[in-house]
């Protein structure tokens, strides 16, 4: 049983529609220094789109992404969370599940668990995402099943037939430390700080079409307002939008969030019904051995936070 705080019972202080994250960013947290590893090779870098005339200050980007890095959630949290699904040119579908969180000594981590509803071709599944300079992730669909660690590919496969993928769960690219500050772009009618951020060497042999990623954000939130996974000719393959955010004791947790595959003009949108913050889970909840048990602590009703 989730041992509740008193804090949790809070409920928030204002509804905020703003259009800045933080989806993953404060469902997985950050708080971690950059990923220090071989740069990507120089003839697949997209180059950066400078957005003012004078010089861009590279030692202040550094401290804008730095301070955005330190950002996050602190104790556990719970959210309940549904997945719209629209193909392009196809009926939609929703899928629901929940996501618990929290922080060990390598970083953020985090369990999902999707419910397929009444799709026969689908069974329950269960991610543990590792956040952090060193990421990993396991995967588990069924109770009693083999939980297996994710590699190569395995990070950019669609999850549960949806346009989401373990990477765009777990947005390493928050830690790479190879990027170049652009400067100050106005993103539907927000102010915004734009980041290109580039792959280590040894993720863009695994995977050569993720040339980089552009990162948009908000400078009054400090918050993730947009980010393009970048193809070859700097095009993006695929959008991440947050469409707004609420304020639940004083934090920042996200609303709803839109994932557009480019390529094949799908979307998924991700919309949160509910939340419960500091939390207190049992100290080895996140070992990726209990995926496979299907036991799932129990929130109590009093202290969800309807959206």
């Amino acid at each position: 049983m989730v041992k509740i705080s008193r804090n949790a019972l809070l409920s928030f202080d204002r509804a905020g529609t703003v259009h800045g994250f933080v989806w993953l960013l404060l469902f997985l947290g950050l708080g971690a220094s950059p990923l220090s590893l071989p740069a990507q090779p120089r003839a697949n870098r997209p180059p950066p789109q400078f957005l003012q005339k004078a010089k861009t200050d590279q030692e202040e980007g550094r401290r804008i992404l730095g301070q955005f890095r330190q950002a996050g959630l602190a104790g556990a949290y719970w959210i309940e969370f549904e997945l719209a699904v629209m193909p392009h040119q196809a009926a939609t579908r929703t899928l629901r599940g929940h996501l618990l969180g929290s922080r060990n000594n390598r970083g953020p981590v985090s369990r999902l668990v999707l419910d397929p509803g009444g799709d026969p071709s689908l069974k329950t599944t269960r991610w543990l995402l590792q956040s952090g300079t060193e990421p990993e992730a396991w995967r588990c669909e069924g109770v009693g099943d083999a939980v297996r660690s994710l590699t190569g590919a395995d990070w950019f496969e669609p999850v549960a037939q949806t346009d989401l993928s373990p990477f765009d769960l777990q947005m390493p690219f928050l830690y790479w430390d190879d990027f170049v500050f652009e400067g100050v772009a106005k993103v539907r009618g927000r102010m915004a700080h734009s980041f290109i951020l580039y792959p280590p060497a040894s993720l863009a042999t695994e995977h050569p079409a993720l040339y980089g990623v552009r990162m948009l954000l908000d400078i009054e939130f400090n918050a993730l307002l947009q980010a393009e996974l970048l193809g070859q000719g700097g095009k993006p393959s695929k959008i991440i939008t947050i469409l707004g955010i609420k304020k639940i004791d004083g934090k920042w947790i996200m609303k709803s969030v839109d994932v557009r595959n480019e390529l094949t003009r799908g979307k998924t949108r991700f919309t949160v019904t509910a939340a419960a913050l500091e939390l207190t889970l049992p100290a080895d909840f996140f070992e990726p051995g209990r995926l496979s048990s299907g036991s799932e602590p129990v929130v109590p009703p009093e202290v969800r936070i309807q959206f």
